[in-house]
């Protein structure tokens, strides 16, 4: 079997895909910018934006899992072209890491990306995920570690959490099996919605500490998210775009798609929040008696 390009390799979702792939013994390629290293497979130098990079990386290659990095918003001119490269190398298999309702939410990237796929000529597979449980663990980490708080503008919607453990899963199984595969957009959720409240409460329970939900409005967050989060303004224009999608009630789906493709149930925030809680703990100090050095009592004076 040709070896597998994986983009995003050192992402959540990507890195899910490579130990998955890494199991079945497929031959992974791991692709990854200068400084980045995942944890198994093989690695080629790739960037979308550096051609110089795409021959090497696309060479023998018949899959490949198109990860979209957040910083790329414009991707007709940031991303296409190294797609089109990959078909000219000779790539026939494209699973995309896309969105729970991109098909019906035009704003963000993964729409154009979709509809390009659908035009190309390639065989292609969606995975359209909901929100990553990850992403509490990693781009909010800092606000419910440190400041005991969710600040996301949702409202009061609920959101299909998923686990990108169960996402690079399905991922995984599309591109070792194409022909079962192509012309799929499986969407990959939990096995139930939560509101951000309900996730705070959730957090709550496991942490044993009181974690609030600020229910922000848009403007609020992408100054919070500027200043506190620095994100890029491009990832926060796009995650703007998901938080108002759950807020309308359009991210609260639920699918069986995991338990179709992998035969199993799908991975719940709560048993997530037990696994990583460790994430959120805060560094214990040490107490001031264990910096006092005690003096023995042969030392004492009588």
């Amino acid at each position: 079997m040709p070896p597998i390009l994986v983009t995003g390799s050192t992402g959540n979702v990507g890195a899910a895909v490579v130990r998955a792939l890494s199991a079945s013994e497929t031959e992974v390629r791991s692709a990854v910018r200068p400084g980045q290293r995942p944890a198994s497979g093989s690695t080629v130098p790739f960037d979308f934006q550096e051609p110089v990079t795409w021959a090497p990386a696309f060479d023998g290659v018949r899959s490949m899992f198109l990860v979209r990095p957040p910083a790329l918003g414009n991707v007709k001119r940031d991303l296409l072209p190294a797609v089109a490269a990959a078909r000219e190398a000779g790539v026939r298999h494209v699973v995309l890491l896309s969105l729970q309702g991109a098909q019906r939410n035009k704003i963000v990237p993964h729409a154009t990306v979709e509809s390009w796929l659908r035009h190309s000529g390639l065989d292609w597979t969606f995975v359209r995920a909901s929100f990553f449980h990850q992403n509490l663990t990693t781009t909010h980490v800092a606000d419910i570690r440190d400041r005991d708080q969710v600040v996301v503008p949702a409202g009061r919607g609920a959101t299909a959490f998923v686990d990108a453990e169960d996402v690079g899963a399905v991922a995984a199984a599309a591109l070792l099996d194409a022909p079962a595969h192509t012309g799929r957009a499986w969407t990959v959720t939990g096995p139930r919605a939560l509101t951000y409240a309900e996730i705070a409460d959730i957090l709550t329970v496991e942490l044993g500490r009181p974690i609030r939900y600020t229910r922000p409005g848009i403007l609020r967050y992408a100054r919070h998210a500027r200043r506190e989060l620095d994100l890029p303004v491009g990832m926060v224009a796009v995650t703007s775009a998901i938080y108002t999608a759950a807020r309308l009630g359009l991210a609260a789906g639920l699918s069986d798609d995991v338990r179709t493709v992998l035969g199993r149930a799908p991975v719940d925030f709560a048993d997530f929040a037990h696994r990583e809680r460790g994430a959120w703990e805060r560094a214990v100090a040490p107490s001031t008696d264990s910096l006092t050095p005690r003096t023995s009592a042969q030392g004492r004076s009588a």
